[in-house]
């Protein structure tokens, strides 16, 4: 991938609790199985992903991140331990820069800059997908799209930084040739993580 004219490296690891984790048991949302996200696509998304949001990046050799896509139950525990709130949500994020601990610039020149991992429900993002009237892949790519802006240090404590973020989250997607409706709304301030 290139950033500013330089090559970089980029390391995506993808957990997909949801559509292979469950042995024996079988998925509530079973026809969903053959729609899944290939890792390769995944990692094209993240590189033009990161490529247009080159200025907000810290600079380093590489970047890695995490993305874990998990059902109801798996992201309620998650979100119950570090948000408390026992209730399942559609995505979080947990970004590693957002530590005081500021990396030397020969570990960057060396190693990846770790930026965190975003987790995602993929049955909460099912019903959003069809109270939105667009396509499961659509609502993952959106939702993966705020946990990346979450793990570069975006946030939306109010209704101006809000729009901003979602914008944003409009051109990435526009990025990888998807689109989200323009009647597309969160249902509920509480549910942006």
């Amino acid at each position: 991938m290139l950033l500013g004219g330089e090559k970089v490296q980029l390391e995506v690891n993808i957990e997909d609790n949801f559509w292979w984790g469950k042995e024996g048991e079988s998925l509530r949302l079973g026809e969903l199985a053959e729609k899944a996200i290939a890792p390769e696509t995944w990692e094209s998304w993240f590189c033009q992903w990161l490529q247009q949001l080159d200025p907000y990046l810290p600079p380093a050799k590489g970047y890695e991140l995490s993305l874990r896509l998990t059902d109801d139950r798996e992201i309620q525990e998650f979100n119950a331990q570090y948000r408390q709130l026992d209730e399942a949500t559609d995505v979080l994020s947990f970004a590693a820069l957002e530590t005081s601990l500021v990396m030397p610039a020969e570990h960057l020149s060396l190693h990846p800059c770790y930026l965190g991992d975003i987790i995602i429900s993929v049955e909460t993002a099912f019903r959003q997908a069809q109270q939105a009237g667009h396509n499961l892949t659509t609502e993952l790519a959106w939702l993966t799209s705020h946990g990346l802006l979450h793990l570069l240090g975006w946030d939306h404590p109010d209704d101006r930084s809000l729009t901003r973020m979602l914008d944003q989250q409009k051109a990435l997607l526009q990025t990888v040739n998807l689109q989200i409706g323009s009647g597309y709304a969160w249902e509920s301030e509480e549910n942006l993580n």
